[in-house]
C-alpha cells in the first residue's frame, strides 16, 4: 500500500474486489476526518488477478495523483 498525503486530505493505493480478480482503486479521506474512505476505481478496463498485481497498479497511478478537491474528488 502506497500513502500520499496533501493538505486536507489523505490517498492511499488501494483494491476492489470483482468477479474474476480485483479493480487498481484509489481510497481518499479527510485527515482527520471521520468515517469510511472513498474508494475509486482506475484502470477500470483492466480486471488483475491477484490484490497485489492491482495495489501495485495504483501506487504507480497515485505517483501521478496531483490532489484531491474538498469534495474527495481526484484531482489529476
Amino acid at each position: 500500500m502506497a500513502r500520499k498525503a496533501f493538505e486536507t486530505f489523505e490517498a492511499v493505493s488501494a483494491v476492489v474486489p470483482r468477479e474474476g480478480g480485483y479493480y487498481a482503486a484509489i481510497a481518499t479521506k479527510a485527515i482527520g476526518g471521520s468515517g469510511a474512505p472513498r474508494f475509486h476505481k482506475l484502470l477500470e478496463e483492466q480486471t488483475f488477478t491477484t490484490a497485489r498485481e492491482a495495489d501495485d497498479a495504483a501506487a504507480l497511478e497515485l505517483v501521478k495523483l496531483k490532489g484531491v478537491s474538498e469534495d474527495g474528488d481526484l484531482v489529476w
